[in-house]
Order: C-alpha cells, then structure tokens, then sequence
C-alpha cells in the first residue's frame, strides 16, 4: 500500500520521520443513473439556473453567498492568500488524557509508520505515551487543508487520528433531551440482567456489513436472471408500543443464550488472543 503522506512528528527538539498510511476503507458498490427506456447512462451537465445553459468549465468562478442572491466572487489567487503551509509535519501542540476528550472530536484514524533512522524515536514517543495514559494533540496539513489530530499508541504502532475542531461539533442542547422519568428498581434490574445476558467478549471479525452482503448477492442474482425481480420486499418492523417494560424486559432475557427460554444453538469457543498492553 502507498502512503498518502510523508513527513514528521515533531515535539520539542524531537523529530520523528514518518508516513501515513489510511486505517479504515469501505468498499461500496458503484450505481450509474439510466434512462429507464433504453438503459443509456445519464451525465451530468452544468447548468446556468439564469437562462438553462450549458456553463463550460473555463467559464465557471467559485463564489460565496453571502446574502440571498448576493455573491463575493473568490479567484485562485484569493485562496492562496489564506493557504495553510503544508510543512509536512504532525506539529504537537500539548498532551491531554484521552479520558477528557469528548468521543465525538475523533472521526478518521491513520497508521503512523516510522520511517528510516526514526525507529527509536517513534518507540519512545509510543511508549511515553502509554506509561503517561495520555494522547498528543497536534495540527497536520493533508492534501492543503490544515486537521486538528491526535497521536495515539496502539498495540505495537501508533496512530494519528483526526479530529473535529469545536466548532463543528453541533452542541447537543439543539436537541430534545428526554424528560427525566423514575426507573423502578425492578426495571433497573431486568434492564442490567438483559445487558449481563447479551454480554460477550469484543470479536470485532464477528460483526459484518449485511446491507452490502445482501446487494452484491441481489446484483449477482438479477444478472444472472437476466434483471427480473429477485422476490418480495420485506416489511420494515414496526416499533413496539412499551407499556410494562418489566414484562418486555423478562420476554427479551428468555430469548437471548443466557435467559432461561428455548436454548439456542452453542457457538465454539475462539481461542483468547494474548492481550496486548492497555494503550490510551
């Protein structure tokens, strides 16, 4: 795999050569849209919403509306004015524990590769960072758009993950927050025998995406069916009006592998994998 990045951490008078490298990816399926009648591929035109033209693109600026109809043109030259220098370094900022920073700033992780004569540098960041249970904020330029980011040990490596700033987070007081109801005891104690019931070691390999399954299975069966209708749709679940959660919660428990209904088929037990030390 190609790294999308190259350059280095830097903390104090420290140095620490490194590439980036993406830690997730998402296979999704691709859809053209079609004419219905005849199965030719639609394109996209850019059209002037003034008099319905065709807009070639040496003819298109970039502009923002700053009222209703109103718009402050911006060129190329504009935006380099107000370019981030991408100094291909992960600068770190300060050091946080990981416990006091709010889940929601985290939305995209990397691997964090050391680079030639960076070896020892890299371990000892990972490993100070581990004997302190603390991350490392920083700031990086990827691709001219300057990210917050964090530096986290993981297992043998470390990771840079990506962050919101602040102010993109939408404050949950927008919201509606539920008014505040008595739990009676025994539904806090149905409540934590449903969670005890379901409860498992984390198998990550176990969890699957059945959406995408089930459309390259549909896509298979359609071509191979020369398009038709692959059966019926199902109907969606309707929520459950709860009036006595008591009597949801027993039903609920009796149904899982731990409750006391029908038992369900035993799953092999996996072998533990040796634990590795606990990182931040």
């Amino acid at each position: 795999m190609r790294s999308l990045w190259k350059g280095s951490i830097s903390f104090g008078l420290v140095t620490i050569p490194v590439a980036l490298f993406p830690a997730t990816r998402r296979e999704e399926l691709k859809f053209r849209l079609l004419r219905a009648s005849d199965l030719s591929p639609v394109n996209y035109k850019r059209v002037a919403e003034a008099d319905g033209k065709e807009v070639p693109w040496d003819q298109i600026v970039k502009g923002y509306e700053h009222e209703k109809g109103k718009f402050v043109v911006l060129k190329d030259e504009d935006f380099a004015r107000v370019d981030v220098e991408a100094t291909q370094t992960v600068d770190i900022i300060n050091f946080v524990k990981i416990e006091e920073v709010d889940p929601l700033f985290f939305y995209k992780p990397y691997y964090l590769q050391a680079e030639k004569g960076g070896d020892k540098a890299y371990i000892l960041l990972r490993d100070a960072l581990m004997e302190a249970e603390k991350i490392a904020i920083a700031k990086v330029v990827i691709r001219t758009r300057q990210h917050l980011a964090a530096v986290k040990p993981q297992k043998r490596g470390l990771m840079l993950e990506l962050m919101h700033f602040a102010s993109e987070l939408v404050d949950e007081e927008e919201f509606k927050q539920p008014s505040e109801k008595k739990v009676d005891a025994p539904e806090m104690k149905m409540a934590k025998q449903l969670i005890e019931s379901m409860s498992s070691e984390w198998q990550p390999e176990e969890y699957t995406d059945e959406y995408h399954k089930a459309l390259e299975k549909l896509v298979e069966e359609k071509i191979a069916q020369g398009d038709k209708s692959s059966g019926p749709v199902p109907k969606p679940r309707k929520p459950t009006n709860v009036v006595d959660l008591v009597s949801v919660l027993q039903a609920s428990i009796q149904q899982t592998p731990g409750g006391k209904g029908k038992p369900k088929k035993a799953v092999a037990k996996r072998p533990k994998h040796k634990a590795h030390k606990k990182a931040a």
